[in-house]
C-alpha cells in the first residue's frame, strides 16, 4: 500500500531544502539523458536515468517516488536542477524577440563582433547571427574618464522604446560606452523602459561591471534573449512539480533561487554540476590535482582541478556569443557516445556530428531516416565490441543495425584499398576517439601550466567508463577515479553544489601595493555585503564562505590572472606565485595593476555528505556474474569476467581485462590496470603496465585509416601544446590576445608535418625557414636552436620571428625539427610597430636577423641578440621584450622536443617517419582528388594592385595535378608590396586548403600535386633587401584573390587588411580592420569580417578609448558596399576615430582604387576610402598607403571595401 509523502520542504517557497528536512532531488537534464538522484527523508538514495525531453525532470521525480512507494501527486520536496534549456535556445536561436540599444554610431557592434571569421578555411563564412530582433542608437555619450561628451536625450529614448513596443517587443538590453564605471545614462534608459511597461529590461552594468563594450553588450543581450524564456520554463517546472522548492544550477558551480536564474549564468548549468562532483571525488580520494573527464552522449567535457580549486573563466564564448559571467572553465570536445563514426576516403573520423537522443545510436533501435546511411555511433561500436553490456541499460539494445552499418563501412574501406574486418574497424573508431580526447586533455592542462601526468583522471558521464583506461594510458596518467555515481556525476554534483552569489566591479587598473589600495578594499567590502544580503534573502546564512579575488596583471600586458586573497594579505607574492604556476616564470620588478575585484559567496548543504551509494555487499571478494567475449586494446577479443559493482567488497582487487557493471554504465578495465575500492566507494584504477617499448621495425606498424588519424592527432597535439606554452610565456599582446603565432612539426628534410593554424600567412611558410636552417647548419647539435626573421630565408616580414630546434633520435643529424613563429610587437624600423607605410628598403622596416644560433651548446646567446637589436640603422625599441619573446619561443620548442621524444620512445624513429610520410601522402591525395574534380585545361586570372602593378596567374590542370604559374605578374615593387617566396607559398596553401571543403591534415603534402612557378625578379620573387611589409599583409591577399578567381569558386573579398597605425613619441597603436567577404556560388559574402590571410581581432571600443587619446565615433557596417549578384558580396566597415591629442597616422591599405571584382556575372564591391576629417570641418582624402599628421580635434574615417557578388542578380 502506498503511503502519502509528508512535507519535505515545508510549505512551497520555504527557505530550507536541506537533505535532513525531507525528499531532495538533484537532476541533470543533459542533451541525451536526464539523470535524477532522489534522497529520501531517511537518507535512502534512489536513481533514475531516462532519455531527455521537456518533461524528463518531472518524469524522473515521479519515477523515483513511485519506486519508493510514495504518492507523487502534490508532493512537497526540494529540487536542484541543471538544465540545457538556455544553452539549446542560444545555439538554436530560439530566444524571445528583443531590442538592443547602443550609443549613436555603435549600433552594429554586436553584428561585427570581434571581426574574426569562425572557420579559417571556409569560404562560405557564416557568422553567428546577433540575438536582437531590433537595434537602436540613442544620443548620449560618456568618456572613459566620466566626462559627458553628449547629453542623454530622453525624448529620443522614449521614441525608440515606443517604436519597439509597437513592433511587439517586450525585452530590452542596453549597453552604452563606459557604463561599467559611469552607468548613469544606462540607468536612465532602463528606468524609462520599465516605466513604459517592458516585461524584461537589463542594463549591461547591472550584469557585468567590467570594461569591454562588446562582451558586456553581448552578455546583456543574452540576458534579454534568454531570461524571459527561462522564466517560462521555471513556471512550467513549478506547475509540473507543485510544492517543490526549486533551485537551479548556474555556470559558476553554484545553485540559485529560480527567480534569480538568468540567461548568462545558465549556459553551463548541467556540465558545471559534473565539475563540482569531480572536484569532490578527487578530494575524497586524496588527489590535489585532477582532470575531470565527462563523456556523455553528445560530447566530452574536460576540466582542470588544482589544489582543491576549480578553474574558472569570467569571459567565455558560447554559441558564438562572448559572455561576461563567472563560469567553470570547461573545454568541450565533439566526441561522445552519440558521435558519428565515418570514413572520409583516407582516415577514420569520430564526430563532430552526433546521432543525438533521437534517433540516437543505431543500437537504440530507432529507425534512421535513411536506413542505408552508415550512421554508426561510438556507442554502437562499443556495444558491438562487447564494451557496453545491455544488462543495465534503461532499454533494450539491438545488434543487427550496428552490424549492417559496419558492413557498409567495411565495403567503403575495401573499395578504397583498405579492407578491414568488422572488429578492427570498430576498434579503430574507439582508438581514434581516444586519441582525440587525450589530445584535448593535454591541450587544456598544458595551457593552464599543468602536466597531465601529475593528475588523476576523474571519469564520469554515461560513456566515460568505456574510455578512461585508454585515455589515461595515452597521457601517462597512472590513476583513474570512478565514483559510484560516475554515470550520473553531474546530478550528484548539482546536489552537492553550494547556494551561491557572484559579483564583480571594475577596479580601474590601479597599481597593486601593500597594503591593498583603500578604494579596492572598499569595492571588495561592498561586494561582500551585497553577497551576504542576497543569500540571506534566500535563507542562507549559516556556514557561508566568502571568497575574494582580484584580477591582476603586469602593467603593459593584456592577460589578467584571477588571484584568490592570500591568507597573509601579500597580494604581490600571491600574483607572482600564480604567474609562475601558470606561465613558468615571474617578472620581478614589473608593476602590477588591479583590473577587477570579485567576490564569490556560498554555503553547502552539509547533509549531502550523507548521500552515498549502498555500502558494499560483502567483505570478501565478489565472484564474477559471468564471462563475456570482449574486445580489449592489444589483445583483441577475449573472454573476460563481468562483475557487479555493488557486489565488490573492501580490499578486493580486480585485474584487467574485466568489465564492471553499474546502474548507469559499463566500466572497461583494460589489460594492465588494477581496480580497488577507495573512500566513498570510489573505484580507483591504477595502470600497472610497463611503458610500451620502442617499435623499432617500421614494417610492424600498420598503415591504415586508423593509424593515420591517431598519429595525425599526436603530431597536431605536439604543435598545439607548443602553442599553448608560447601563448602562456609570451609578453606580447600580438601573441597572447591577437593569436598572431604558429607552431609546427617537421620531418628531417624540413617538410611540414603538422601546423596548428592561427594566422594563414604563416601556413606552410616555416618549411622554407627550416630547410635554410638544415642546409646552413649541418652541424647543429641537440642542445642548440636557430633564430631568424629574414624574409629571404623563409620569413614573411621582419616582426615575424622564427625559432627552429632540432630533434635527434640517436643519429648524427637531426631526425626531425620543431619551430615556432610569433609576431613581435616591435623589431625596430622607421615607425613604431615595424610597419612603415612608405618603406622602400628592408632595413627601414626593422632589424634583420640573418639565421644564427640563438642557443649554442645549451647557452642562450642573449648578448648576441641584444647586440644585433641595437646595432641596426633603425634599432628595436623594446629589446627586453624581444628577448623575453625569444625565451618564450624557446620554451615552446623545448616542450615540442620533449613531446617528440615521448612519441619516439613509444614507437621508434622508423615508425614515426613512416607515419609522417603517410600523413603527407593523405593530404596530397585529398588535394589531388579536389583538383581532379576541376575541368582540365588552362584557367587564368589577372588583377592589379592599386598602383597598377599586375598580379596574374594561370592554372594548368591535368587530372590530379596542377601547375600554378604567376608569369605576367609585375616586377620588383619600388615600395613595400614585394612578397617573399614564403608568403607566396602560404597563400597557395591557404587557397588549396579552402578548395578542399573538409578537414585535412595541414602539411607539406598539400603542395605535392602542385607545381608553383614564380617569375624571377618579380613582385613575388624580389631580391634581398627589398621592402616587404606590404607584401606580407596586402599582396598576399591579392594572390589569394587571383587564385580563387582562376578556380572560379569565389568573388574577390576586400583584398586588404586595412592596416591603421597612429601614435606619437610616447606610444604607438596598430590594428587591422575587417571588410566584406566575396560571395560564392552557394552563399552571400559575410559582412564586417577579416578574410583570407588574416583573422585578427579588433580592439574593443572601451579598451581603445581608455588607453589612447582617441574616441571611436563610429564603428558600423558600410551598408550597400557589397557587390550585388545572385549571392551578394559582404559589406565593408566604417571606423571613425576622433583624436584628443596630436598624432601621426600611417595607413597601409589596398583596394582604394581597384574594386573587389564580382564573379560569374556578379557586381564588384565598393572600393575603400581613407578620409582625414579636420576639426575645422574640412576633409582630405588619403591614398591607400599614406602618412598624415593630425591635430587634436581632427579625425580619421576608414571605409573598408565590400566583397564582390557572385552570379547575375
Amino acid at each position: 500500500m502506498k503511503r502519502r509523502a509528508r512535507s519535505c520542504g515545508g510549505r512551497s517557497g520555504s527557505s530550507s531544502d536541506a537533505v535532513a528536512d525531507g525528499w531532495v532531488f538533484a537532476i541533470d537534464r543533459g542533451g541525451t539523458f536526464t539523470d535524477c538522484i532522489g534522497v529520501a527523508p531517511d537518507g535512502g538514495v534512489h536513481v533514475a536515468k531516462l532519455l531527455s525531453s521537456d518533461s524528463a525532470p518531472e518524469q524522473g521525480v515521479r519515477r523515483i517516488l513511485a519506486r519508493a512507494g510514495v504518492e507523487p501527486e502534490r508532493v512537497e520536496c526540494a529540487v536542484r536542477l541543471g538544465t540545457t534549456v538556455a544553452t539549446n535556445a542560444l545555439l538554436e536561436r530560439r530566444g524571445v524577440p528583443m531590442l538592443f540599444v547602443a550609443n549613436r554610431g555603435l549600433g552594429d557592434v554586436l553584428a561585427i563582433g570581434t571581426q574574426e571569421r569562425p572557420d579559417l578555411f571556409d569560404l562560405e563564412i557564416r557568422k553567428p547571427p546577433p540575438l536582437h530582433a531590433r537595434v537602436a542608437e540613442v544620443p548620449g555619450r560618456v568618456a572613459a574618464d566620466g566626462e559627458i561628451v553628449e547629453p542623454f536625450d530622453v525624448d529620443a529614448a522614449r521614441d525608440i522604446l515606443l517604436e519597439a513596443r509597437a513592433a511587439g517587443i517586450d525585452s530590452v538590453a542596453i549597453s552604452l560606452l563606459h557604463a561599467y564605471a559611469h552607468p548613469e545614462f544606462e540607468a536612465q534608459f532602463a528606468a524609462l523602459a520599465r516605466d513604459l511597461g517592458f516585461g524584461h529590461v537589463v542594463a549591461s552594468h547591472e550584469i557585468a561591471r567590467e570594461m569591454g563594450l562588446l562582451a558586456r553588450g553581448e552578455t546583456a543581450s543574452v540576458d534579454a534573449y534568454l531570461t524571459p524564456l527561462l522564466r517560462t520554463h521555471v513556471a512550467g517546472l513549478r506547475e509540473a512539480l507543485p510544492g517543490a522548492r526549486l533551485r537551479l544550477m548556474q555556470s559558476s558551480g553554484g545553485l540559485t533561487e529560480a527567480e534569480r536564474f538568468r540567461g548568462p549564468f545558465a549556459l553551463l548549468s548541467g556540465p558545471a554540476g559534473g565539475v563540482v562532483g569531480a572536484a569532490h571525488v578527487a578530494a575524497a580520494a586524496g588527489h590535489t590535482r585532477a582532470v575531470g573527464f565527462d563523456m556523455g552522449g553528445t560530447s566530452t567535457d574536460v576540466s582542470l582541478l588544482r589544489d582543491g580549486d576549480v578553474d574558472r573563466s569570467f569571459e567565455t564564448l558560447v554559441g558564438g556569443v562572448r559572455v561576461k559571467a563567472p563560469m567553470l572553465r570547461i573545454h568541450t570536445v565533439a566526441a561522445g557516445g552519440g558521435s558519428l563514426c565515418r570514413f572520409d576516403g583516407f582516415r577514420l573520423t569520430v564526430g563532430p556530428e552526433s546521432a543525438g537522443a533521437d534517433p540516437g545510436p543505431l543500437c537504440y533501435g530507432h529507425a534512421p531516416s535513411d536506413p542505408q546511411a552508415s550512421g554508426v555511433a561510438l556507442t554502437d561500436v562499443n556495444f558491438f565490441l562487447g564494451r557496453v553490456q545491455p544488462d543495465r541499460f534503461p532499454f533494450a539494445l539491438h545488434r543487427a543495425p550496428v552490424e549492417g552499418a559496419l558492413a557498409r563501412l567495411g565495403e567503403e574501406l575495401a573499395a578504397a584499398g583498405h579492407p578491414m574486418a568488422p572488429d578492427a574497424l570498430a576498434a579503430g573508431f574507439v582508438a581514434v576517439a581516444n586519441a582525440g580526447m587525450a589530445q584535448a586533455i593535454a591541450q587544456v592542462s598544458v595551457a593552464r601550466g599543468v602536466d597531465p601526468r601529475d593528475c588523476a583522471l576523474v571519469g564520469f558521464g554515461g560513456a566515460a567508463g568505456q574510455h578512461v583506461c585508454a585515455v589515461a594510458r595515452e597521457l601517462g596518467m597512472e590513476t583513474v577515479l570512478l565514483h559510484p555515481f560516475a554515470g550520473i556525476l553531474s546530478a550528484y554534483g548539482i546536489g552537492r553544489a553550494p547556494v551561491s552569489w557572484d559579483g564583480q566591479r571594475d577596479a580601474g587598473r590601479v597599481r597593486l601595493g601593500a597594503p591593498l589600495p583603500a578604494a579596492v578594499e572598499a569595492l571588495l567590502v561592498e561586494l561582500e555585503g551585497r553577497a551576504r544580503r542576497a543569500l540571506a534573502g534566500e535563507g542562507v546564512e549559516a556556514g557561508l564562505a566568502v571568497e575574494r579575488r582580484l584580477d591582476l596583471r603586469s602593467v603593459g600586458t593584456e592577460t589578467a590572472l584571477a588571484v584568490r586573497e592570500p591568507a597573509d594579505g601579500d597580494w604581490l607574492a600571491a600574483f607572482a606565485a600564480e604567474h609562475r604556476a601558470r606561465f613558468g616564470y615571474e617578472r620581478p620588478g614589473r608593476p602590477v595593476e588591479i583590473v577587477t575585484a570579485r567576490v564569490h559567496a556560498g554555503a553547502v548543504d552539509p547533509g549531502w555528505d550523507r548521500v552515498a551509494p549502498p555500502a558494499p555487499a560483502g567483505h570478501g571478494p565478489a565472484a564474477p556474474l559471468r564471462e563475456e567475449t570482449v574486445w580489449f586494446p592489444g589483445i583483441g577479443r577475449v573472454s573476460a569476467p563481468v562483475f557487479a559493482r555493488e557486489a565488490l567488497g573492501p580490499g578486493q582487487r580486480l585485474v584487467g581485462p574485466a568489465l564492471v557493471l553499474e546502474d548507469t554504465g559499463t566500466i572497461v578495465l583494460d589489460p594492465g590496470f588494477e581496480a580497488a575500492l577507495g573512500p566513498e566507494g570510489i573505484l580507483v584504477l591504477t595502470d600497472t603496465a610497463p611503458r610500451r617499448g620502442v617499435e623499432a621495425d617500421a614494417t610492424r606498424v600498420t598503415v591504415d585509416p586508423i593509424q593515420l588519424e591517431v598519429f595525425g592527432s599526436r603530431f597536431m597535439s605536439i604543435a598545439e601544446q607548443m602553442g599553448a606554452v608560447l601563448r602562456n610565456t609570451s609578453v606580447s599582446t600580438n601573441i597572447k590576445e591577437r593569436l598572431d603565432y604558429s607552431c609546427a612539426v617537421f620531418d628531417a628534410e624540413g617538410g611540414l608535418v603538422a601546423n596548428a593554424p592561427h594566422i594563414p600567412v604563416h601556413l606552410g611558410a616555416m618549411s622554407e625557414t627550416v630547410r635554410v636552417v638544415r642546409d646552413r647548419f649541418p652541424d647543429l647539435a641537440e642542445d642548440e636552436s636557430v633564430v631568424t626573421n629574414d624574409p629571404f630565408a623563409g620569413g614573411s616580414h621582419l616582426p615575424d620571428v622564427t625559432v627552429v630546434t632540432p630533434v635527434f633520435a640517436g643519429g648524427e643529424y637531426p631526425a626531425f625539427f620543431v619551430a615556432s613563429r610569433g609576431h613581435h610587437a616591435d623589431i625596430g624600423g622607421r615607425t613604431p610597430g615595424s610597419m612603415p607605410a612608405d618603406s622602400t628598403r628592408l632595413e627601414e622596416e626593422g632589424v634583420v636577423l640573418a639565421p644564427f644560433r640563438l642557443v649554442r651548446a645549451g647557452r642562450f646567446e642573449e648578448a648576441r641578440v641584444r647586440e644585433l637589436l641595437a646595432a641596426a640603422r633603425y634599432p628595436a625599441r623594446s629589446p627586453d621584450d624581444n628577448v623575453a619573446e625569444l625565451e618564450a619561443m624557446l620554451a615552446a620548442n623545448r616542450a615540442g622536443v620533449a613531446l617528440f621524444c615521448e612519441l619516439l620512445a613509444e614507437h621508434g624513429r622508423q615508425a614515426v617517419e613512416r607515419m609522417m610520410r603517410e600523413l603527407q601522402g593523405a593530404a596530397a591525395g585529398k588535394v589531388a582528388r579536389e583538383i581532379e574534380r576541376l575541368p582540365d585545361g588552362r584557367h587564368a586570372f589577372a588583377d592589379q594592385m592599386d598602383d597598377g602593378t599586375p598580379v596574374q596567374v594561370a592554372l594548368e590542370i591535368s587530372g590530379p595535378r596542377m601547375t600554378i604559374d604567376f608569369s605576367g605578374t609585375g616586377g620588383v615593387h619600388p615600395g613595400n608590396l614585394n612578397a617573399p617566396p614564403a608568403v607566396v607559398k602560404a597563400a597557395v596553401i591557404y587557397a588549396l586548403r579552402s578548395l578542399v571543403a573538409e578537414p585535412i591534415p595541414l602539411n607539406g603534402g598539400c603542395l605535392e600535386p602542385v607545381e608553383i612557378r614564380v617569375p624571377p625578379g618579380s613582385l613575388l620573387d624580389p631580391p634581398d633587401a627589398s621592402a616587404v611589409v606590404g607584401g606580407n599583409v596586402e599582396t598576399s591577399q591579392r594572390i589569394v584573390d587571383v587564385l580563387l578567381g582562376a578556380l572560379g569558386i569565389a568573388a574577390a573579398s576586400q583584398g586588404t587588411m586595412n592596416n591603421v597605425t597612429f601614435g606619437d613619441a610616447s606610444f604607438g597603436y596598430y590594428e587591422t580592420v575587417g571588410g566584406g567577404a566575396g560571395a560564392t556560388a552557394g552563399c552571400d559574402g559575410a559582412s564586417g569580417v577579416h578574410s583570407h590571410m588574416t583573422n585578427t581581432r579588433i580592439t574593443d571600443a572601451e579598451v581603445l578609448e581608455a588607453r589612447h587619446p582617441v574616441r571611436l565615433v563610429e564603428f558600423s557596417l558600410r551598408r550597400g558596399s557589397g557587390g550585388s549578384g545572385r549571392h551578394g558580396g559582404g559589406d565593408g566597415l566604417i571606423r571613425r576615430y576622433h583624436f584628443l591629442a596630436p598624432v601621426t597616422v600611417s595607413l597601409l591599405c589596398e583596394r582604394r582604387t581597384q574594386r573587389p571584382w564580382g564573379a560569374a556575372g556578379g557586381e564588384p564591391g565598393a572600393s575603400g576610402r581613407n578620409v582625414v576629417e579636420r576639426g575645422d570641418g574640412s576633409a582630405q582624402e588619403l591614398p591607400g598607403r599614406a602618412t598624415a599628421e593630425l591635430a587634436a580635434g581632427d579625425g580619421l574615417r576608414v571605409e573598408t571595401p565590400g566583397g564582390g557578388g557572385f552570379g547575375a542578380a
